[in-house]
C-alpha cells in the first residue's frame, strides 16, 4: 500500500498501470509514451519525483527509474540534475525533414540543398567518364588501388575546409548522415550520452533516438557551446562525446570562433571525450581551422558534398583517428558494404581537377544573390545568416511559435521548418523557423515564397 494518501494531492501525472503485464516498467513506459503522444502530458511538463510516483503506484523506485529511462532514450523525456524530469519540448516534433508526398505546387524552403547550377558540370564530367574504355568497372566493387588516389582527393578537400590530415585516416561513407549514424552505432553504446547544441541538426537526433543514445543540450555563451557548461556536463552527465557543426551551425547559421574551437578541442582532450565534427558547410564559409586541428586524436571529421556541390552526390569523407578506425570501418561496412565506385570516382575527379572550386564559387555567387533577396523582403525581421549561407534562421513575432508558423506557411504553399524540429531535450524551442533559400528551383520561385512569408509575418504583428 502507498505510504501517503494521494486523494487530493496535486500530481502532474497519475498513471494506472496494468499489473498483469510481466514487466511493469515497460507497461509504465508505454503509458507514459502514449500520454505524451496523446497530449495528456504536454511538452515542458515536469513529472512527479520518482520516489513520489513509486509511492503513488505502490511499486519500487527502480521500476519507475527504468520506465523513465526507456522514454528518455526515445527522446520523450529530459532529466536535469537538480531540476527533475520533464517531457521534452521536442517530444512531438517531427525531426525527419525529407518526407514523401505533398503539394505539387509547394515552394520548398525546408530542405537545405544548394541551388542546381552545378548539375550541368556534374553531368558533363559523368558523360566523359562513361565514354571511357572499361567504364563498366565503376559498377563493380572498388579495387584497393582505386581508393588510394581517391583518399588523396579527400585530403585535398579537407584542407580546403580547414583541416590537414593524411590518407591513412580516410574512410568513405554514403553521405554525411550515413557517417554520423555509423559513428553512433560503431563507437557508442545504448544509453551513452552525447553533448550537442540546444538546437542541432535533426539527423543526429533521429539517429540517436534509433540507437538509444541520449543527446544532452549544452548551454551556450555568445551562440557557441559554453566552455563551463561543457566541463560541467563532462563531470556530471558522464558525456562520451560531443557533436558540433562549427561552420554555419544548422539551424542557427552561427560560425564558431577560432578561440572557441581551440577551447572545445582542449576540453575533449582533457576529459577524454570523442568529438564528432560535422564539416558539411565548411566549404561554403570562410576557411577557419577545424576543431580537429586542436584535438586530432579525439576528433572524427566529416566532409560531405551534398550541401556544397549537389544533394545527389551521396559521398562523405571521414577522417578518423587510429584508435577509432577499426570499429568505425566495421560499422560502415555493415551499413554500406562499400560506397558507389561511380560516385567516389566522380567526386575525386572533381576535386583533383579543380572543377569543384568552380562549382563552389558559382554556388557562393548565386547564394549571395539569393540572400540579397531575402534581406530585401525580410528586412524588418531578425533573420540570421550571412550572404554565403544556404539557409537562414528567422525569428518570429513573439505571439507565434515555430510550429504554428510552419503550419501556417504550409497552408499558403511554402515549406519551412520550425525550431521545434531542432530543439534538444529540455531546451525551450526558440520562436523561429529555418528557411532554405537555395531549395527553390528558380529565383522567381524564391521570390514568390518570400512574398508569401512576408505577408504572413505582417499579418501576425
Amino acid at each position: 500500500m502507498p505510504v501517503n494518501s494521494f486523494e487530493n494531492y496535486p500530481m502532474t501525472w497519475k498513471p494506472v498501470i496494468d499489473r498483469s503485464v510481466k514487466s511493469i516498467y515497460l507497461s509504465l513506459a508505454n503509458q507514459l509514451e502514449q500520454d505524451i503522444i496523446g497530449g495528456t502530458l504536454l511538452p515542458g511538463t515536469k513529472l512527479p519525483p520518482q520516489r513520489e510516483l513509486a509511492d503513488f503506484l505502490d511499486i519500487n523506485v527502480s521500476t519507475v527509474s527504468k520506465a523513465f529511462k526507456v522514454c528518455e532514450l526515445k527522446g520523450l523525456l529530459s532529466a536535469t540534475i537538480g531540476s527533475g524530469t520533464f517531457v521534452s519540448f521536442d517530444a512531438l516534433a517531427n525531426a525527419y525533414l525529407l518526407t514523401e508526398g505533398g503539394l505539387q505546387s509547394l515552394i520548398e524552403m525546408g530542405a537545405t540543398i544548394p541551388e542546381a547550377s552545378s548539375n550541368k558540370t556534374l553531368m558533363l564530367q559523368l558523360k566523359n567518364m562513361v565514354n571511357e574504355p572499361n567504364s563498366c568497372r565503376w559498377f563493380n566493387y572498388n579495387r584497393p588501388s582505386d581508393t588510394l588516389w581517391q583518399k588523396d582527393a579527400a585530403v585535398m578537400l579537407m584542407k580546403k575546409c580547414g583541416y590537414d590530415t593524411d590518407r591513412e585516416s580516410i574512410l568513405f561513407s554514403n553521405g554525411g548522415q550515413n557517417a554520423i549514424t555509423a559513428i553512433l552505432a560503431g563507437l557508442f553504446k545504448y544509453g551513452d550520452k552525447i553533448g550537442v547544441d540546444p538546437h542541432t541538426y535533426s539527423g543526429v537526433k533521429t539517429s540517436a533516438a534509433m540507437l538509444g543514445i541520449q543527446l544532452v543540450p549544452i548551454k551556450q555563451s555568445h551562440n557557441e557551446m559554453s566552455e563551463d557548461a561543457l566541463i560541467y556536463a563532462c563531470k556530471n552527465e558522464n558525456l562520451k562525446g560531443i557533436y558540433l557543426i562549427p561552420g554555419y551551425q544548422n539551424p542557427t547559421t552561427h560560425i564558431m570562433s577560432l578561440a572557441r574551437r581551440k577551447v572545445l578541442g582542449q576540453i575533449a582532450e582533457e576529459h577524454n571525450i570523442l568529438v564528432i565534427e560535422d564539416g558539411t558547410y565548411h566549404l561554403m564559409s570562410e576557411p577557419i581551422s577545424a576543431v580537429a586541428s586542436f584535438a586530432s586524436e579525439r576528433t572524427i571529421y566529416i566532409a560531405s558534398l551534398s550541401k556544397s556541390v549537389a544533394p545527389g552526390l551521396r559521398l562523405a569523407y571521414v577522417s578518423v583517428p587510429k584508435m577509432y578506425k577499426i570499429p568505425l570501418s566495421k560499422a560502415l561496412y555493415n551499413m554500406n558494404v562499400s560506397v558507389s565506385p561511380l560516385m567516389a570516382e566522380l567526386s575525386a575527379r572533381l576535386i583533383v581537377s579543380g572543377k569543384i572550386n568552380d562549382i563552389i564559387e558559382k554556388h557562393k555567387k548565386n547564394t549571395i544573390e539569393r540572400n540579397k533577396m531575402v534581406n530585401e523582403y525580410l528586412s524588418q525581421y531578425d533573420c540570421r545568416g550571412d550572404e554565403k549561407c544556404i539557409f537562414r534562421w528567422l525569428y518570429l513575432p513573439t505571439n507565434v511559435t515555430g510550429t504554428k508558423f510552419e503550419a501556417l506557411a504550409l497552408e499558403h504553399g511554402v515549406q519551412v521548418y520550425a525550431a521545434e524540429r531542432f530543439a534538444v531535450g529540455n531546451t525551450i524551442p526558440e520562436k523561429a523557423v529555418r528557411l532554405a533559400i537555395c531549395a527553390p528551383e528558380t529565383v522567381e520561385e524564391l521570390k514568390r515564397g518570400l512574398k508569401i512569408l512576408q505577408q504572413l509575418l505582417y499579418s501576425l504583428k
